[in-house]
């Protein structure tokens, strides 16, 4: 079969996956990953799209509502939006969430698609040099032309001399500010993992800070600070009890940020500038700007390579709960998406125009729904077929293009060239102590589970005339105990008669209610709970072991032993 045959046999298979719901090339929505959502804005169980519109990157920035194939509803924006996220901001009912956009230093807050709440984020440190310089001008210590020569020795101030009086007129008399900017935003569940829990918004500065602000309040309830500037962001975990934030920077490192510290927790090293980050179970892909495709653990091991046709566009997790399946979605420049399950390209769809953003869960009411925006401004919606199968081998044609790589094989060092010749001169005599090693561990296994027999030291009877099984289960804080017997017998149709069951124990330590019990059939199948109460008299913090047998009349040995660990009393004996 021909390259070209074969090319489009998979084409032809990938696309019988999708149903092709919805294309648009005139949609007029230019917009990334990270300002794209799937979400129940009206509480009505019919997930709508959610997306920011870029506009022309100066004006038409739009707050854009998709319902089915149409578009519902629109609001203008200040700005250009840097992310956008879906959140649940507190437990009223209707439990409708907000729309948390983030543009410059701000985040603005839409609840029933209306405007609810505006954030700003926190003012930096002023250059106390650059503070004392204006604080001059405004007093009119200073002219104009000494105050830029100052400024440009602080490297803060660039102007034409003749801009310069009109600049120093119009600001001296103003407040100095230095603000930052968002970069990146996400959400965090806040003490729950439910899908309809609280979420805190996360944010990521221009000046390398991380906030965790709270959803109620909109205040600052952590602070992290990164070495380099945030462009990307995973978040996994709850406020209240363990998070991890995932966070690619600038600089071509990813940090690991955790609860316990407000500085990185790992840092990962990438050869090349991270374009995309998808958080895949407990670890994390990467998708870099040289056309490759990384794997690495949470705590930064490096699991697999991949290499891609052509530059990554966008990255998007494809997580389909009601068939267990996770893959991760990579838009690429040569107008395809690929679809990675580890490093396995388990598939590929061709579309009409190169992605810009990637969108995959429940739009309408479809679960497996495809929604992916284009670099000219259109919309493609696509749905997953629910006979749709993907095979968890790699479909790219030929052996895998790591085969070819040499390895790097380490040079041989005299310890190991050592080893080697004692290994080859004393061949013989090192098998003959491993065997020797070999039966001695096998003896002592042996012997250890011929006394556990012979002692009845074991859960199950070794006898077939008497197969029994028995478990035991303390239950209390103390310093009283209930401790529950089970006992049963396996034997597939012969009963057991004439049963008894005696406990073994510490008298200045624990008492009984009743330490004998006597039990005249045990019918085989079922399970026969035997209670009883133990009390402990010590108030020293100490326990012991109570010993369980299992008797039949007329033998010596027991039938079945037990050693019970009971546990240290929490409290102290009434009299």
């Amino acid at each position: 079969m021909s390259s070209v045959s074969q090319e489009l046999k998979d084409t032809s298979v990938a696309s019988s996956k999708w149903l092709d719901a919805h294309y648009d090339p005139v949609a007029n929505l230019y917009t990334f990953s990270s300002c794209i959502a799937l979400s129940d804005l009206h509480g009505d169980g019919e997930n709508k799209l959610v997306a920011g519109d870029l506009g022309t990157g100066v004006c038409n920035m739009k707050l854009k509502v998709y319902h089915g194939t149409g578009l519902l509803s629109e609001s203008t924006l200040l700005d250009l939006p840097t992310g956008m996220v879906s959140f649940l901001m507190d437990l009223h009912e209707p439990r409708t969430p907000a729309i948390a956009v983030a543009s410059g230093p701000f985040i603005y807050v839409y609840k029933n698609l209306r405007p609810y709440f505006k954030f700003t984020l926190p003012s930096l440190e002023v250059n106390p040099l650059e503070q004392d310089v204006w604080s001059q001008a405004k007093e009119d210590m200073i002219d104009p032309m000494t105050l830029k020569e100052m400024l440009e020795g602080l490297r803060f101030l660039m102007l034409e001399p003749q801009e310069m009086e009109d600049f120093v007129l119009l600001h001296k008399e103003q407040p100095i500010r230095r603000q930052t900017v968002i970069t990146c935003i996400g959400t965090l569940k806040k003490n729950m993992a439910d899908e309809d829990a609280v979420s805190c918004l996360v944010i990521g500065t221009e000046n390398g800070d991380v906030y965790i602000l709270d959803p109620e309040a909109f205040t600052i309830l952590y602070k992290m600070s990164l070495p380099s500037t945030p462009n990307l962001m995973d978040v996994t975990g709850q406020f209240d009890v363990e998070f991890r934030i995932t966070v690619a920077c600038r600089n071509g490192n990813i940090y690991i940020l955790r609860r316990d510290s407000p500085k990185p927790k790992y840092c990962i090293e990438l050869s090349s500038h991270p374009v995309g980050l998808v958080r895949m179970g407990k670890n994390v892909v990467v998708g870099c700007s040289h056309e490759t495709l990384h794997g690495y653990t949470q705590k930064g091991k490096k699991l697999w390579t991949a290499y891609l046709p052509a530059p990554v566009t966008t990255m998007a997790l494809m997580d389909l709960p009601t068939r267990g399946f996770q893959a991760v979605l990579v838009g690429l420049a040569n107008c395809e998406v690929h679809m990675y399950r580890d490093k396995n390209l388990v598939s590929t769809i061709k579309t009409p125009d190169v992605v810009t953003s990637i969108c995959f869960g429940r739009y309408g009411r479809e679960d497996g729904t495809l929604i992916m925006t284009t670099k000219g401004g259109g919309l493609i919606v696509k749905i997953l077929k629910r006979t749709a199968v993907f095979e968890d081998r790699d479909s790219a044609p030929g052996p895998p293009i790591a085969q070819s790589i040499r390895l790097n094989v380490p040079k041989k060092t005299k310890l190991y060239v050592d080893q080697t010749l004692r290994e080859r001169e004393n061949a013989v005599a090192m098998h003959r102590a491993f065997q020797m090693d070999l039966s001695r561990l096998r003896l002592a296994a042996a012997r250890a589970y011929v006394k556990a027999l012979e002692s009845s030291l074991t859960p199950m009877s070794a006898s077939l005339t008497e197969p029994l099984k028995m478990n035991a289960v303390v239950q209390g804080l103390g310093p009283s105990f209930k401790l529950t017997l089970n006992i049963q017998n396996t034997a597939a149709c012969r009963p057991v008669m004439n049963l008894a069951i005696s406990f073994l124990y510490d008298e200045n330590l624990y008492s009984m209610r009743t330490a004998f019990f006597k039990i005249p059939l045990l019918v085989p199948g079922l399970n026969y709970p035997i209670d009883t109460f133990v009390e402990c008299l010590s108030d020293k913090g100490i326990s012991d072991i109570i010993k369980v047998f299992v008797l039949r009349e007329g033998k010596s040995a027991p039938l079945l032993t037990a050693h019970i660990n009971m546990p240290v009393s929490e409290g102290l004996a009434l009299n």
